[in-house]
Parts: C-alpha cells; sequence; structure tokens
C-alpha cells in the first residue's frame, strides 16, 4: 500500500471534523491524532510530536489541548455520522449501539476528575480494592461482521463523578448518576442521525427504570426519538402475561387492570407458554447451538404501557442460561441472543484503548486536556477502524496486514495491525504530514495579508 494513498485516505476521514475546530486547530487536531497512531511508546503530546519528529510543535499543541476550540458535540456527531455510513452499521434493521462504563486508573488525588471507587473484582491478590479512576460511560457502534465477532468503535463518552468528590474547580461539575449520563449520551447520538430505529444494548447494570423509560417512552416535548433496547433480565425479575382483548359487551366491576396474570420468573422460564425453539447464530467467537423460548409480555422495570420480549436461552458451552428483555418487539429470540453476544465487543475495545493506544497512560492532569484526549483516542481508534474497512475494498484485500506464524488461522486485521501499517509508511507520513502543516499555515498567512 503506497503513502500517499495511504494519506489521501487518512486526510478525507480527519475532513469531516473540519467544523468542530478553527483552520488552525483541526491541523493541530490532525497532528494529534496522526501521532497517537504512530506513538510507540508514552501516550503525552510530546512523545506524540517526538513519533512524527516535529518536537518543535509541543508549545502549540499543548497549548490547544488546554485553551484552544474544540467543539466536542460536533466533534462527537461527525464521529457518529462517519461511523453510519460504515459496513454493518445496519443490524437486523437496527441501528445499534453499546455503552458501558470503564474505569481509567490515575494514581495522584491532584489529577482532575478522579474519585475512589471500590473495585469487588481485583485484577490481582496485591492489588488494592479501593482505586483512585476517572470512570468513563461510554457510548459506541456495533458493526455487523457476518460469522465473525462484530466491531465496536466508540464514538463519545462521559465522566461520572462521585457526588462527595465533585470537581469544583476550574467550573463546578453538575452531579449526574451513571443512568442520566446514559440516557443523554443515546439521546444525543440518536439526534444526529436521521433514522429512527435505534437498538441501545447494555448490560444489567443499567436495566433500571431511569434509563429505560425515557428511551421507550420520551415525552412528547422533548422532541427525542425513541430508542429501543436489550439488556440482561434479573432471574428473579417480575414479568406479567399481556391483558386479554376486553370482550365486547362485558361489564367490569371496579378499577380496569393494568396488569396481566405474574409469570413464572426467568430462572423458570421453562415454564413460559410456548415451545422451545432450536437455531443457530454467530455468538462469543463461533457459531454455537441455542435453544431459547421467548414470551411478550410486561415488565415491572418499565411499566404496564409498553409490552417487552422476554428470552431464556440456552447456549451451547455455557452451563447458565442467558435471560435477555428487549422493547424491540421485531427481533427473534435468537437475533436478540446474538446481538447482546456482540456487545462484549466493547471490552476488547475497551483493552485496544488503554494497551495501544495508551488510554491508561494518559498524562493530563486538567480538566479540558483530560477531556481531549479521551475524545482525540476515541477518534484514532474509530478512524483506524474505517480506514481498515476502506483498505479491503482495495483489490488485493489482504496485502496490508498478514496472519502472524504463530497464529495461522487469524482471519482479520486488529488495531495492532492497523498501527503496524502506519509505522511501515512512518517516514512518508511524517513528510506529507509536515507539508500539510505547513501549506495550511501559509494559507492562513496568505488569507492574513489579504485581510489586512
Amino acid at each position: 500500500m503506497q503513502a500517499t494513498m495511504l494519506w489521501f485516505l487518512w486526510q478525507s476521514l480527519l475532513q469531516p471534523f473540519q467544523p468542530a475546530f478553527t483552520a488552525k486547530g483541526f491541523r493541530n487536531f490532525g497532528e494529534w491524532v496522526t501521532g497517537l497512531v504512530l506513538n510507540v511508546e508514552e501516550h503525552t503530546i510530546t512523545q506524540s510530536l517526538i513519533a512524527l519528529e516535529r518536537p518543535q510543535d509541543w508549545k502549540a499543541l499543548e497549548s490547544f489541548a488546554e485553551l484552544g476550540t474544540w467543539r466536542q458535540d460536533i466533534l462527537a456527531d461527525r464521529l457518529a455520522q462517519l461511523l453510519d455510513d460504515a459496513p454493518g452499521s445496519l443490524w437486523f434493521g437496527y441501528h445499534v449501539s453499546a455503552l458501558d462504563d470503564t474505569k481509567v486508573h490515575r494514581n495522584s488525588a491532584n489529577v482532575w476528575g478522579t474519585c475512589t471507587f471500590h473495585e469487588y473484582t481485583a485484577r490481582c491478590p496485591n492489588r488494592a480494592t479501593t482505586v483512585r479512576a476517572h470512570n468513563w460511560v461510554v457510548l459506541g457502534r456495533l458493526l455487523q461482521y457476518p460469522d465473525h465477532p462484530a466491531w465496536f468503535l466508540p464514538h463519545t463518552g462521559r465522566l461520572y463523578f462521585r457526588r462527595s468528590q465533585l470537581p469544583t474547580k476550574p467550573v463546578s461539575e453538575p452531579f449526574q448518576t451513571k443512568c442520566e449520563l446514559a440516557v443523554d449520551l443515546l439521546q444525543k447520538h440518536a439526534a444526529s442521525l436521521p433514522q429512527e430505529r435505534h437498538l441501545a444494548v447494555f448490560d444489567g447494570g443499567y436495566a433500571f427504570a431511569s434509563v429505560v423509560e425515557p428511551l421507550v417512552r420520551p415525552p412528547a416535548e422533548s422532541g427525542h426519538k425513541r430508542i429501543d433496547f436489550l439488556t440482561r433480565l434479573r432471574h428473579d425479575a417480575r414479568l406479567c402475561a399481556l391483558l386479554p382483548p376486553e370482550e365486547d359487551g362485558q361489564k367490569q366491576q371496579g378499577r380496569p387492570r393494568k396488569w396481566g396474570k405474574p409469570l413464572p420468573p426467568p430462572r423458570r422460564g421453562g415454564k413460559w407458554p410456548g415451545k422451545w425453539q432450536e437455531g443457530k447464530a454467530f455468538i462469543y467467537s463461533r457459531v454455537r447451538k441455542v435453544r431459547w423460548k421467548e414470551i411478550i409480555c410486561q415488565w415491572r422495570v418499565l411499566g404496564h404501557e409498553t409490552a417487552v420480549k422476554a428470552v431464556v436461552a440456552e447456549v451451547e458451552g455455557y452451563s447458565e442460561r442467558f435471560c435477555l428483555v428487549s422493547s424491540a418487539l421485531d427481533l427473534t429470540g435468537l437475533q436478540m441472543v446474538e446481538l447482546f453476544a456482540a456487545r462484549f465487543r466493547q471490552e476488547d475495545g475497551f483493552r485496544d484503548l488503554k494497551q495501544r493506544l495508551g488510554w491508561e497512560e494518559c498524562r493530563a492532569w486538567t480538566r479540558l486536556p483530560i477531556l481531549r484526549t479521551t475524545q482525540a483516542l476515541f477518534c484514532a481508534m474509530s478512524l483506524m477502524r474505517l480506514l481498515q474497512f476502506l483498505l479491503d475494498k482495495q483489490e488485493q484485500q489482504d496485502a496490508w496486514w498478514r496472519a502472524p506464524p504463530w497464529n495461522p488461522k487469524k482471519d482479520r486485521p486488529s488495531v495492532l495491525d492497523a498501527q503496524r501499517m502506519f509505522r511501515r509508511h512512518a517516514q512518508e507520513f511524517r513528510q506529507l504530514l509536515s507539508e500539510w502543516v505547513t501549506d495550511g499555515k501559509k494559507g492562513v498567512g496568505e488569507t492574513a495579508r489579504m485581510d489586512c
């Protein structure tokens, strides 16, 4: 793959973000994101510029991260629109988003926005159970890749603070629960896209009325779109059958009923009315046999006004049953299991952000650099995946990456493969980037002289 064509494709992916910055800020943003991709050591701004062989720009880029114009809302919207055009963005008729939170550890109490959290499952016995970290609520797109694991591409996130540890400097941050942050992210994402059918997939940690109600039944005056959801169901969830239709001429005594007859809880889903069904779906890295039973019912969390589809499924290779619930009634039980299993790709995305792009090693201490560094990392990872999709359309689809000798069965590129491709043409990239930045500076200078 020639470096010139690679740079042309990379520029075409960066171009939609231009309205979020000034002319100079857009060049700084492009320089920063490109440096993050080429960087192999600590992911500081200085180290990224060293990877580009432009250390003289450190002061301008540091000032841009701290003081520069940066429209984060426009940046998130433009990235969401780019992801909406990616292959596999329409999955079973829905535009599927995955939402979850993750902790990014910080060692110092002097870092803005850090809070203390208790980790119930420490990664190793020598690690403290109480940690200081940034807790990010992250939203990204799930893209279908038939007969392969799905792609997860992050595009925006919000920091969650404990009420007792809200930062007050340089500005006082308003308190929002994780559920409120999740709803806000999903509604803004749906508003940035013209499509009407959106599906949010999240873990049972967000399966509360404060999340599902505003998504499925947004107030008419708010102007928000309906967003269907898919989540995990508690084994003791309270489900009720749908109310039977009223018979003509039959008088009812007392207040009208709102809830149908109670159903067995999901842990006893085999006693639900209806037959077991069998099928196959790509679940957790391979095609597995699935035996499931589904029912349309009422769910106490969502209320009696909206019907949901509950599913209990036995998946090959797993001893515990999958218990799921969704407001998207047209999805089959098998499709619900496949979509929920695809949500795990978000965990792989968090790993790549922390290990490959240095999210865990972020060297930012104040408010705006912390927020902007994370947004830049989201852009860098998603743009690398979009570039991968563009390269896959070329005639030689496998020319830019190879399966390693120790894993000959590897059938798709990783984030590291995309980074290696950039680094293989690093010298040409540095030259092309330098010309792009220099030409931009000349253009600004010529415009300034004309204005004078």
